[in-house]
């Protein structure tokens, strides 16, 4: 039995050297134990070095992607920041009067609502003018008024507005027929500042459009109407919308074109146009019906 073997010569047990603090300070310690400590040591230090680098890298990309996020976002408040103050809110709202009032009494109802943009702050822009269309399509009305709000909180203010309650007042008793279209204009048609006795033509033309008309019929109207500045010298202004106003009065017209000319020449090179011709014909085969009212701003 191994407790018998008492009888051999006995050996002394080699003392391990004292642990005291760190192995790796050990005199004592073999070359190969030197060498698998620092080893060890390399290693541990390379982890820790990989760990910290991994963590950086971490950061940086949730830092780049916090960024990118914020500029994306920035970009994108700012475009629609640039498209909103692009824009005006235009109102076109034009009246035919009873045969029974004298034109002293209609020129009464147009100087009263001359008057609104003194009284009620939120019409950044207002131009009026008799009808002076020579193509026949006004239907009966004759006294065009266009302003024009920087926002739809600016008409919300001025429906209701207790001047413009008062100017309804004024106009009702003469009144035959009303009718309003609203959309977005180009704002740079009121930052651009006119002289006082600078005048122009705005030639109005409104569309309804046949029930059976494609969306992509009309769509091809509206480019083919749109490019008409690129080919017709004697329009200055051009801008167009589809109908936003609250109010009912539409009769039933969706399509707002507004064409500027310098005067009555602008206008008589344009309606005998090849391009504008050529648009018309475009136009006939999905158009239930068209009106238009001219007038020279005063």
């Amino acid at each position: 039995m191994i407790s018998r073997r008492a009888a051999s010569p006995k050996r002394s047990t080699p003392r391990l050297p004292h642990l005291a603090g760190s192995a790796f300070r050990s005199r004592s310690a073999s070359p190969l134990a030197l060498n698998v400590m620092t080893i060890i040591t390399r290693f541990l230090s390379l982890a820790v070095l990989t760990l910290h680098c991994v963590a950086f890298a971490a950061g940086c990309t949730a830092d780049e992607t916090s960024t990118t996020t914020t500029l994306s976002t920035s970009s994108s408040a700012d475009a629609s920041e640039s498209t909103k103050e692009s824009r005006v809110l235009r109102h076109a709202v034009f009246f035919s009067f009873k045969e029974s009032s004298s034109p002293e009494e209609i020129d009464a109802v147009a100087k009263a609502f001359e008057q609104l943009p003194s009284k009620i702050d939120s019409i950044v822009d207002f131009d009026w003018g008799v009808n002076n269309s020579p193509e026949g399509l006004d239907d009966g009305f004759t006294h065009c008024f266009l302003l024009s709000f920087a926002d739809e909180a600016g008409r919300a203010e001025y429906l209701p507005h207790p001047a413009h309650k008062e100017f309804g007042d004024t106009l009702r008793p003469h009144m035959e027929d009303v009718f309003v279209i609203d959309y977005w204009g180009d704002a740079n048609e009121v930052t651009d500042a006119k002289s006082d006795d600078e005048t122009e033509l705005k030639h109005a033309v409104f569309f309804k459009f046949k029930d059976d008309a494609s969306e992509e019929d009309v769509a091809k109207v509206e480019q083919a109407f749109a490019e008409l500045p690129n080919k017709i010298d004697s329009i200055t202004d051009f801008e167009w919308g589809t109908n936003n106003s609250p109010e009912k009065h539409d009769d039933g017209f969706t399509h707002c074109f507004m064409v500027t000319f310098a005067d009555e020449a602008g206008r008589e090179t344009y309606l005998p146009h090849p391009d504008h011709e050529a648009f018309v014909e475009l136009l006939k085969p999905v158009l239930d019906k068209a009106r238009v009212l001219d007038f020279t701003t005063k």
